[in-house]
């Protein structure tokens, strides 16, 4: 009965903003560890566009091969949607479930751009493509350089283009197991916006202010009701102790944080923006533990969608 009611749910959720869809979102891989088959990455771009961007890159190849198998695109095989229309990556963090898809398929994959903050593009190309684990194939590092990736290091704040799309990004440093960063990425396609957000902990826990900054920049998108859609993660149970966390976030502690992000915005707003939760563990039961504690206690009555692998979510 749980898992009728929340496939119900996705379903309900996503219809509901269908009247003004600005985004299409595409799950590559939607877990935090555990199933390297199906590890963080999202597929996104405006409604009528079949140019996309990864957000993240933990999951390439098996999430494409999902979405063939789902009616998402018409190319077989999938090294042909890799190469033809994920036109580049938005990498929140270097940790192995968010790239490790990326490097696996660089050999196979076209020319594209890289995007990320500084901290996060020189784990990439000091720890990953470096000869001694991987062949360089961006611009930028160990000689010799195969320049198939373009590194694009990212101000945060500061808007740019994404390359062979329609789209344009701008990047808010995260804490991710304090000092560490993780990005959350604000994608704009013409007035509309999306935001996702890689691995982060809440600011009570990593002592810290870059979510609450974050909810300032994108409340009068919420207001304006330009954004879209949030995609956000919910790594572990309430019942997590707060020193085994490691940067991730649990239902009280979204619930914490997405009323902050309400007192920023007009009354009712931010309860029309739906939200995907993303990154969940796959430990003993704590998938559906999740989802049942984001049912109870909701507050602000938000429309939470739980992605599948390789099932369009349109927004």
């Amino acid at each position: 009965m749980t898992k009728r009611f929340f496939n119900l749910t996705i379903i309900l959720s996503a219809t509901i903003c269908s009247a003004q869809n600005s985004f299409k979102v595409i799950p590559l891989g939607i877990y935090g560890g555990g199933e390297e088959s199906n590890l963080s990455s999202y597929m996104a771009a405006p409604v009528n566009s079949e140019n996309y961007i990864a957000l993240d890159a933990g999951t390439i190849r098996s999430g494409v091969e999902k979405a063939i198998e789902k009616g998402n695109f018409k190319q077989s095989p999938p090294l042909q949607v890799i190469q033809q229309n994920i036109k580049g990556y938005l990498i929140s963090h270097a940790h192995l479930d968010h790239v490790s898809g990326m490097i696996l398929n660089s050999p196979d994959d076209s020319k594209k751009s890289v995007y990320t903050l500084p901290t996060v593009g020189k784990i990439i190309t000091d720890k990953y493509f470096s000869w001694e684990s991987w062949a360089n194939f961006t611009d930028s590092g160990e000689a010799p350089r195969l320049n198939k990736y373009k590194m694009i290091s990212l101000d945060e704040g500061k808007e740019i283009p994404i390359s062979d799309t329609e789209m344009n990004v701008t990047a808010f440093p995260l804490s991710h197991v304090n000092p560490y960063e993780s990005t959350a990425f604000l994608v704009r396609h013409d007035g509309d916006y999306l935001l996702y957000l890689g691995d982060t902990g809440s600011d009570r826990i990593e002592k810290s202010n870059k979510l609450e900054n974050l909810w300032k920049q994108i409340s009068p998108y919420v207001d304006q009701q330009k954004l879209k859609g949030i995609l956000i993660e919910v790594s572990f149970p309430n019942e997590q102790p707060d020193k085994s966390l490691f940067g991730h976030l649990t239902p009280n502690l979204l619930e914490q944080e997405l009323n902050v992000l309400n007192s920023f915005c007009q009354p009712g707003k931010l309860a029309q923006v739906p939200v995907i939760i993303t990154h969940l563990k796959l430990v003993d039961h704590n998938i559906e533990k999740i989802k049942t504690q984001l049912k109870e206690k909701n507050t602000l009555k938000m429309k939470y969608i739980f992605p599948v692998q390789g099932e369009k979510i349109t927004l």
